[in-house]
């Protein structure tokens, strides 16, 4: 990986001056950050918390692939990723994107690209825990790249 890109999936609680610190530059004068975080409530039920569960080589991998492919259209952005993995209670920070860039267009365009991509792309899944004591896995990547699209 080279010195403009983070990309990491942890189980340590993630540290937004990281990210801030990571990716600024004298040169940058724009940064633009997403922080993900575990919302209280989905299609009408009370959420007390989610388990995320990934693929650790591939995930890493992944969400490199897409830092690269976000750096080739956004020249010179220096971009910090990370994905929690593991148990969140609410407020929990799932994930974090920071892309800096020498204009803010690029860095609010590449962070949202990232964001999507990973959605999309990542093999990252979510189990949310409900008030009533059920749990339930979202729709989310499939690793049958027939089942994915």
């Amino acid at each position: 990986m080279s010195a403009t890109i983070h990309a990491s999936l942890t189980s340590d609680k993630i540290n937004i001056q990281n990210a801030y610190d990571f990716v600024a530059d004298d040169a940058h004068g724009a940064i633009d950050v997403f922080v993900g975080t575990v919302r209280n409530l989905h299609e009408g039920q009370n959420v007390l918390g989610i388990t995320y569960d990934a693929h650790e080589g591939l995930a890493k991998n992944v969400f490199t692939q897409i830092c690269l492919e976000a750096q080739s259209r956004w020249q010179g952005a220096k971009i910090y990723l990370s994905h929690y993995n593991g148990e969140l209670d609410i407020g929990g920070i799932s994930i974090i994107i920071a892309v800096s860039s020498a204009h803010r267009a690029n860095s609010f365009e590449a962070c949202r690209y990232i964001i999507e991509e990973i959605k999309k792309r990542a093999p990252v899944w979510k189990q949310e825990h409900y008030e009533n004591g059920c749990s339930e896995w979202l729709p989310g990547h499939s690793l049958n790249e027939a089942n994915s699209e």
